[in-house]
């Protein structure tokens, strides 16, 4: 079975014949560090499942990168707001390293909706984990000390440190990469 089989059938079981139907549905890519997936005012067209590797979701703000969300080994991320509105977006996506990305493409994935409730149903829990990582990310935000958040980000993800460049992970913290300096320094 593969890892994106896995992670599909953790969000919810589905019946042989329709799994079968939407496993051939997704593109799989390997991909080189810095490709672009999406970039600014392209219209998004994919979930992805990123297998192995790392993505980045950014956008510009006077002038400067904010890293929004850093999709790494076994998750599934998009351009929300471009994906379902079909508008282009304000978010780019690109590896930060060589990686193997699978995508579904949007007029797949709503024919299969239609066809198929587990489908819809399937998107619909997706979607509300999506969401619920979103608020737990604006609570860390909002509530919690630079500190709490490095710390927080090392439990739950402790390999990003080596692989993902500091400037982009203090972005993510919402902090300057001097403050992670400092954070980092006195742990």
């Amino acid at each position: 079975m593969s890892t994106l089989e896995n992670r599909i059938l953790q969000i919810t079981p589905l019946p042989e014949d329709v799994k079968k139907t939407f496993l051939g549905k997704w593109e799989k890519w390997a991909m080189p560090k810095d490709q672009f997936l999406v970039k600014e005012n392209e219209t998004a067209n994919y979930i992805y499942y990123i297998e192995k590797g790392i993505a980045r979701i950014f956008y510009y703000k006077n002038g400067k990168e904010i890293t929004e969300w850093i999709a790494m080994d076994n998750s599934f991320f998009l351009s929300i707001i471009s994906f379902f509105e079909r508008t282009p977006s304000r978010l780019q996506i690109h590896t930060i390293e060589p990686s193997v990305v699978y995508g579904i493409h949007y007029d797949n994935l709503m024919n299969l909706c239609n066809e198929e409730h587990c489908i819809e149903r399937w998107l619909r829990k997706a979607l509300t984990g999506s969401l619920i990582l979103s608020q737990y990310r604006m609570d860390s935000i909002q509530f919690e000390s630079a500190q709490q958040r490095y710390e927080k980000l090392l439990e739950n993800n402790p390999s990003i440190i080596q692989r993902v460049p500091l400037s982009y992970i203090a972005s993510f913290l919402g902090i300057t990469q001097e403050t992670l300096s400092r954070i980092r320094s006195n742990l």
